[in-house]
């Protein structure tokens, strides 16, 4: 189960940055953060009301308050990270600063993974990398731009080691996931509004009527996002975390290639190899 339901938080969170991507090159990135968290928290709500789910409240979901103030200010630093610097150089710094944390979290609770496991989880590491093209030219790379690719990784890794504690039972699952949402949104909103009063558009240039256009891809971006928090808590709750995060953490592999399926972009043999240890790094940690 751990490996099933990690496989498929890569895919969901790949195809969730892959959809983001896309639309932040029309709408505000911080727009797109905001409206996709709005619209998966009422998803989330109804499901909330239909299963009963606000009976599972207890102090456990003081962690999904906590990963919902946190993921979104690691998002936002991770989106103008790529904006400063060479996208070949922040992204796999990112994802690999990001699984750190919560393997760091499983090493310090005494997870002891095993030989064959752990040879699995350097190749998978370094598929990702790898997949991620990373820069060979020498392209400097400011310091603040590395400090907030350090601050998105360690955002994004704290809100995986965070939201796995979040419930023990598949109601309580939906409303760790709703709440972790509204926080999401009000930390968000508090930003977006102060953009705002700033003077920085909060709407894409074709205003409303652009944003109306893309509900339905940002509803998609929202439910995917949802969709990988709640089978990473599954995945990281069936088994070693060390594992679960690894696996995890695969989802550039599944962005570089929907981005070239969808957008026909090619990859470089250096990426070509890195999907390739990355599976085989999966079927390490798979068989291990």
């Amino acid at each position: 189960m751990t490996v099933a339901f990690a496989l498929v938080t890569s895919l969901m969170w790949g195809l969730a940055d892959f959809g983001g991507g896309l639309l932040t090159r029309r709408v505000p990135a911080l727009t797109v953060v905001v409206v996709s968290q709005s619209l998966a928290a009422v998803a989330l709500g109804a499901v909330v009301l239909a299963t009963s789910g606000w009976q599972e409240i207890g102090s456990q979901l003081w962690f999904a308050v906590a990963a919902g103030v946190v993921g979104p200010i690691g998002l936002l630093a991770f989106y103008r990270a790529l904006a400063l610097g060479p996208m070949g150089v922040v992204s796999p710094l990112a994802a690999l600063g990001a699984v750190s944390v919560p393997v760091g979290v499983g090493l310090a609770l005494g997870e002891r993974p095993g030989g064959a496991q752990t040879l699995g989880i350097l190749v998978a590491v370094t598929g990702v990398v790898l997949a991620c093209g990373p820069g060979t030219g020498g392209t400097p790379v400011a310091r603040r731009t590395l400090l907030l690719t350090v601050f998105a990784a360690l955002g994004i890794g704290a809100v995986m080691a965070l939201i796995e504690h979040a419930s023990v039972t598949m109601t309580g699952l939906f409303l760790a996931l709703f709440v972790q949402r509204l926080c999401n949104v009000a930390v968000g909103g508090a930003a977006l509004l102060r953009q705002t009063r700033r003077g920085r558009p909060a709407l894409p240039p074709d205003g409303r009527a652009g944003l109306w256009a893309s509900l339905p891809a940002l509803a998609l971006v929202g439910l995917a996002d949802v969709a990988a928090n709640g089978t990473y808590m599954v995945a990281a709750q069936s088994g070693p975390v060390t594992i679960a995060a690894v696996l995890a953490s695969l989802y550039p592999v599944i962005t570089a290639l929907a981005a070239r399926g969808w957008l026909s972009e090619r990859l470089r043999p250096v990426q070509t190899a890195g999907v390739g240890l990355a599976v085989m790094g999966t079927l390490l940690l798979a068989t291990g």
